[in-house]
């Protein structure tokens, strides 16, 4: 039976530090009394663990509920659903009877005004985070009938986050980057985006990739892209090559990239999807008056 690190008491209702998960209490007044001794480990076990975390290759992603493919990365070439809160690739939004949802059957919306009823409504009802995130672009780039506030922005983005939002947690990285609606803070764009990348968000650990190579440390930058191409982000795959093509990465794990980046594209390739880059409208436009 494991045993308190502080007082040695044997017990099997032990509570385990909630940092580094390395050792255990018997209750909150010893883990004060051996917080001295054990700070420094601690913080360094801790720090092994994120890393550890921060650096694991992502679950795959989703499939599309219509056709059953693998979705495209970040949200790319799909379609938010403000009816039903769905997000759909844009081969099935393009292709299939556009009278009516392809998942709910809901009539689309006619009109901006609509349109904005039913994200407000997906939020006010269902807390719908990727309507946080829809609503807080349209205030960041002043659409449909919103005014341009970076300030609203930043509120629904963080909404968003909050609600377990990887999208979320990277639009608000961006934002802290450049200070747009809040004051400016890399540090804490950059423990957004990291909680967006361990989420699955290629986009964010592109985003960490680039800023850990601005700040000269490559070899981080390096994995981060060797993660996301392996997902089938095309623009780390960029930056891998260049790193093999510099000896900064070596020919096995240049291979691995290249093998991981294609798989994924297989994965979440398709005639309609193909056919819908070339002349896609955005669903909600086609019944706009």
């Amino acid at each position: 039976m494991e045993s308190c690190a502080a007082c040695g008491k044997a017990d099997g209702a032990l509570k385990a530090c909630t940092a580094c998960k390395s050792v255990k209490y018997c209750g909150r007044e010893c883990q004060v009394a051996h917080r001295p001794k054990h700070k420094k480990a601690c913080r360094q076990k801790a720090r092994e663990l994120f890393e550890k975390k921060l650096f694991e290759q992502p679950l795959k992603r989703e499939d599309c509920p219509i056709c059953c493919v693998m979705m495209p990365p970040d949200g790319d070439e799909t379609t938010y659903m403000p009816c039903c809160g769905k997000d759909i690739c844009n081969g099935c939004t393009y292709f299939l009877p556009r009278d009516v949802c392809p998942f709910c059957n809901a009539a689309p919306p006619k009109d901006d005004e609509e349109h904005n009823k039913m994200l407000l409504e997906r939020i006010e009802k269902y807390n719908d985070s990727e309507a946080m995130n829809s609503l807080g672009g349209l205030y960041k780039n002043g659409e449909k009938g919103y005014p341009a506030d970076q300030s609203k922005a930043v509120e629904f983005y963080r909404r968003a986050s909050e609600n377990g939002s990887a999208l979320g947690h990277s639009n608000l990285g961006n934002c802290y980057l450049n200070g747009t609606g809040v004051e400016q803070d890399r540090n804490q764009a950059v423990q957004h985006w990291q909680i967006s990348a361990m989420m699955g968000h290629n986009t964010a650990r592109y985003n960490l990739g680039v800023f850990e190579a601005k700040y000269g440390t490559m070899g981080r930058a390096l994995r981060h892209y060797m993660i996301a191409a392996k997902c089938g982000h095309n623009d780390s795959l960029e930056k891998v090559k260049k790193g093999f093509m510099r000896g900064q990465i070596t020919k096995e794990d240049f291979e691995k990239a290249l093998r991981g980046h294609q798989a994924s594209q297989d994965e979440m390739k398709s005639e309609q999807r193909d056919r819908a880059k070339s002349f896609y409208i955005p669903y909600y436009r086609l019944y706009s008056s």
